[in-house]
């Protein structure tokens, strides 16, 4: 419980620094965090179900992730936005020959199911690079370079995680979803909902860019979708029967596992922002 809380502590410090340490350190930081939740994917999937292309699909997520966060800013290092934005187009128009060479790798190698191979190297990018490309887009969804939305999505998002532990270990009775995640109780998920739905309006008080409605609004956003990744990773690990998705964070198992919240939600939440609020 003290390595899990030490853990905890310092996870906490570095994420709210990533958002806080300005646009580039913010892309750069995430671009790493995506590209180790790939890796996790492929080598789960190595262990247990088929043979991804690791490399190529490393390859393709950081470049899919970097052409979509360079779309995003204003100016590149001093760059014009009009240089920086042709810099991204390039890089898009790179990813079908490097997507290519996933599907000539398999042209060489003996495998019994090349196709499966081929999708699960896939699967990866959408699964982990997609989430945290929108993730990124939060900060610039309103125009220029804004830490309080993807900052305040994270604030919800423990929120929510901490409400439904806390509330479920209280009055946790009835299960939300036992077959995919034993432990998960209506009860812990209606706390979960009503901490960060809390939280919002807390933060709707110093961050103004958004309606109060509309923090409360992703709140309940972040509590629906966070718990539904949360249950699709669950699902992941049961498939391939494993326990953690790493162990790079102890006592809290791999970054998947500490992101699997953010999987569904950040996605969401972007459209919602983007599509209505604006």
């Amino acid at each position: 419980m003290k390595t899990r809380a030490i853990t905890g502590f310092f996870f906490v410090i570095v994420m709210l620094a990533s958002v806080m340490f300005g646009p580039y350190l913010f892309g750069a930081f995430y671009l790493v965090i995506s590209c180790f939740c790939l890796f996790e994917f492929y080598k789960l999937i190595k262990e247990n179900t088929a043979s991804p292309n690791v490399i190529a699909g490393l390859i393709n997520g950081a470049l899919l992730f970097a052409a979509f966060a360079l779309l995003s800013y204003s100016s590149i290092f001093g760059i014009p936005v009009l240089e920086g934005r042709n810099v991204a187009h390039k890089m898009l128009f790179l990813l079908p020959l490097c997507s290519s060479v996933i599907f000539i790798h398999e042209l060489f190698k003996k495998a019994a199911a090349p196709f499966a191979n081929i999708a699960f190297t896939y699967l990866g990018l959408i699964f982990t690079i997609v989430p945290f490309a929108f993730f990124h887009g939060l900060a610039y969804v309103s125009g220029g370079f804004n830490l309080h939305i993807p900052l305040g999505f994270l604030i919800m998002l423990w929120a929510n995680d901490t409400g439904a532990y806390l509330a479920g270990r209280a009055f946790g009775r009835t299960k939300l979803f036992e077959r995919h995640s034993p432990k998960k109780t209506w009860e812990g998920f209606i706390g979960g909902v009503l901490i960060s739905a809390g939280t919002a309006l807390i933060l709707s008080y110093f961050y103004a860019e958004l309606a109060r409605e509309q923090w409360i609004i992703i709140a309940l956003l972040i509590s629906f979708f966070g718990t539904t990744g949360d249950l699709v990773e669950s699902m992941f690990k049961r498939s391939i029967n494993v326990k953690d998705s790493g162990g790079i964070l102890p006592g809290h198992g791999g970054l998947l596992d500490r992101f699997d919240g953010l999987l569904l939600a950040a996605p969401i939440v972007y459209t919602y922002l983007y599509f209505i609020s604006n």
